[in-house]
């Protein structure tokens, strides 16, 4: 694992866990409601963790955008299939999504160990 890639896991963890210990019964279904929805069903995981991060891009939500290209990463995304959702996001979001593009590269370049 690189640096941002530990330093993203390691906070979310945390904070996650520190949620779990005062959270109520609502926000325990959301979270597990988010796991159950990107589990297989009528669309595979991989199929389901792409369209999570066009969302996530689109969205510019830069936390999603890490945690769901490392699920995509975990599931076998491939660099052709990533450059096609990344063109998707940019199409559907805008120039704005941009500056979240560059980042979701340097970080999707570190899941692959290229440029390390």
């Amino acid at each position: 694992m690189g640096k941002l890639e530990d330093d993203f896991n390691a906070y979310r963890t945390k904070m996650n866990d520190r949620i779990m210990e005062s959270a109520n019964t609502n926000i325990k279904r959301f979270f597990a409601l988010d796991t159950t929805t990107y589990a297989d069903g009528a669309l595979d995981v991989k199929t389901k963790e792409m369209l999570g991060l066009v969302a996530s891009m689109v969205l510019r939500c830069d936390d999603c955008i890490k945690y769901h290209l490392g699920k995509c990463h975990e599931v076998g995304v491939n660099h052709d299939e990533m450059n096609e959702v990344f063109m998707i996001a940019n199409l559907v979001g805008g120039s704005i999504v941009i500056p979240h593009y560059r980042r979701a590269v340097e970080y999707w370049d570190e899941l692959n160990g290229i440029g390390s």
